[in-house]
């Protein structure tokens, strides 16, 4: 070999050798890293991305927080699903995506993501604005049976839990309600304190700030024991009202990467968001706010997703296609 391209060689080895070098001693994350949130600002989901964000300012780490909402949550998985698997975009998963994923109703598939944490879980509750005539259960059923049809429930978004209960709770008068769908939990909680709409179904979290001024009011727990923030608050079921007869169903948040994100990126954001997730100020801000913290991650949030997800494809099917009828 000529000389000259020997040494052409051996130097572009050695640049090579560098490069991969410089590669591994650049800790990730080397940039400010992006949660899609696909809710409006101001909703449950946003508070915990802000929060974990913060935490991770503490930490030198820069995390920007995008609200990207529309389609009960599949225009912004949808953004993260197609950006680039480098570690830098990640996405806050809900049920309410999930329910849109396991009917049919978004291209979205489960397998175009890959887990890193739950976030939280969150009971869901039932609401009316403050000074409503009907602010107990009993007297808000017996309002729904006396007006088939027109009753206003708010939900953010459609096809999803929150739109699931507010169905179930006309099916326990025996009669239909009339969902009226958001684009989050701000949009609902606003027009409900404004009495534009006569009840909402949401989370504890994105709702306590009026309850405890006063503009609106829980009347009723969507499962099976009564919330510690809330223990003044009675749960459909101890009132007789069963909105799980299909089965049960939980509300989640959790983070995701795009499909494709190398292993061992996924292990440094699942090891980064855990250590947020499970900080004793997220921890405690979360649970006063009604929702429950855990530590599931990677392949067990995985099969809980899949569970869920087909959960809600059977309870779907009783509840929509019923519906549409």
């Amino acid at each position: 070999m000529p000389f000259r391209k020997f040494v052409a060689r051996l130097a572009a080895a050695t640049l090579s050798a560098a490069c991969l070098a410089a590669a591994a001693a650049d800790p990730f994350p080397a940039k400010e890293i992006r949660i899609v949130v696909p809710w409006n600002a101001g909703g449950s989901n946003d508070i915990s991305a802000r929060a974990i964000a913060q935490l991770a300012a503490e930490d030198g780490i820069r995390m920007i927080v995008e609200n990207v909402p529309g389609a009960t949550g599949s225009i912004g998985m949808t953004k993260v699903a197609n950006a680039e698997p480098d570690g830098y975009t990640v996405g806050m998963g809900t049920s309410s995506t999930l329910a849109l994923i396991a009917q049919g109703l978004t291209p979205l598939k489960n397998d175009r993501f890959v887990p890193i944490a739950r976030v939280t879980t969150d009971p869901l509750i039932l609401l009316v604005p403050a000074g409503s005539p009907h602010d107990t259960l009993e007297k808000f059923i017996a309002h729904v049976k006396q007006n088939p049809g027109k009753v206003s429930i708010g939900t953010p978004g459609s096809n999803n839990l929150n739109h699931i209960f507010a169905v179930m709770t006309g099916r326990v008068a025996g009669v239909e309600t009339l969902a009226v769908p958001y684009t989050g939990g701000s949009k609902v909680i606003a027009d409900l304190a404004g009495k534009q709409i006569q009840a909402g179904v949401l989370k504890p979290s994105e709702s306590k700030s009026q309850i405890d001024g006063g503009l609106v009011k829980p009347i009723a727990v969507f499962g099976n024991e009564r919330l510690k923030t809330m223990p003044d608050v009675p749960t459909f079921k101890e009132k007789g009202y069963d909105v799980f007869p299909y089965g049960p169903l939980v509300q989640m948040a959790y983070l995701v990467a795009p499909a494709g994100t190398p292993p061992a990126i996924r292990e440094k954001l699942t090891a980064m968001f855990s250590k947020y997730i499970q900080h004793p100020k997220f921890k405690a801000t979360s649970e006063a706010g009604g929702a429950l913290v855990d530590d599931l991650t990677g392949a067990s949030l995985g099969r809980e997703v899949d569970a869920v997800t087909r959960s809600l494809s059977e309870v779907g099917k009783k509840v929509f296609v019923a519906e549409k009828k």
